[in-house]
This record gives C-alpha cells, sequence and structure tokens, in this order.
C-alpha cells in the first residue's frame, strides 16, 4: 500500500507540475481513504471558480486508481486547506438544515453538489439518528434532500 500512496502523490504532483505549478503533496492517512494536502507556488490556480480545478484533479485521481484502492477508499485533494475549511462550512450547513428540518417540518434541500460534496452532507446529517437525506437528480451535480424521520 505505501507504494501506490507515493503513485498517487506522485501523479498529483506531476499533474500539478505539468499545469505550471510548483506544489509538494503530503500525504495524510483519513478514516476511508488517502488525503493529499498541497502546498507552494502556484496553487491559487486550483482554487480560483471555487475550486473547480481542485475538484477536476480530485476526480480524475480517483477515477485512476479506483481499482487498487477499492470502491470504499476515497482520495481527498486539498490545496492551502482550501477543501478542509469547505468540508467544515458543508457541514455546518448540514446540520444547520437538520434543526430547521426539525423546527418547521419541512424538509429542507441544499445543492446542487458534486459527488464529494454530497458525501460529506450525507456524513453530517447521518450523526444525527434522528435526520435522514438523500440525493436526487439524473446528472453529476445532484440536490440533496434532508428531513426528519417520522415518529
Amino acid at each position: 500500500m505505501a507504494d501506490l500512496e507515493e503513485t498517487v502523490v506522485r501523479f498529483v504532483e506531476d499533474v500539478c507540475q505539468a499545469m505550471g505549478m510548483s506544489l509538494t503533496g503530503h500525504l495524510e492517512h483519513s478514516g476511508d481513504g488517502l488525503r493529499v494536502n498541497l502546498d507552494g507556488e502556484g496553487g491559487d490556480v486550483l482554487l480560483r471558480r471555487k475550486g473547480e480545478a481542485l475538484d477536476a484533479l480530485q476526480h480524475v485521481t480517483n477515477t485512476l486508481f479506483r481499482k487498487q484502492l477499492g470502491s470504499e477508499h476515497h482520495i481527498v485533494i486539498d490545496c492551502m486547506n482550501f477543501r478542509r475549511a469547505k468540508d467544515a462550512e458543508l457541514r455546518q450547513m448540514a446540520k444547520f438544515l437538520v434543526e430547521k428540518a426539525r423546527e418547521t417540518g419541512v424538509q429542507q434541500e441544499i445543492g446542487p453538489l458534486n459527488p464529494y460534496a454530497r458525501r460529506i452532507v450525507h456524513l453530517a446529517v447521518a450523526e444525527d439518528p434522528a435526520a435522514t437525506s438523500e440525493s436526487i437528480g439524473d446528472a453529476f451535480l445532484k440536490t440533496v434532500i434532508i428531513s426528519i424521520r417520522k415518529a
């Protein structure tokens, strides 16, 4: 597994170098996969337009290494803690919407979200046993519906 982890980091660094950025990847293990934290010169290019290039790099990397890692493991790519901050924001919003659904009795919507962001929301909602969430839509970007289970 260590060789695969090194290959993942090297791939991400090589893609960044090909894009004209001098970034170094630092590997971190998360509960369900790997996290590659990027630091260095030019990383702001990945963060433009709400991190679209960072999302694309993460998607390509996950697609490329899916067979070797298995479907239950994910690769998260972050640059200058951009994703860490966005993930915290998403978790906070999901918890707020759970409370709003509880208070009003009306299901709440968040989205459209990419698969990674939806996963963050679903995990945050799952922390509350009274709440439930589901993705709706048939495109890459979907909406998450948050509701409270009927007693």
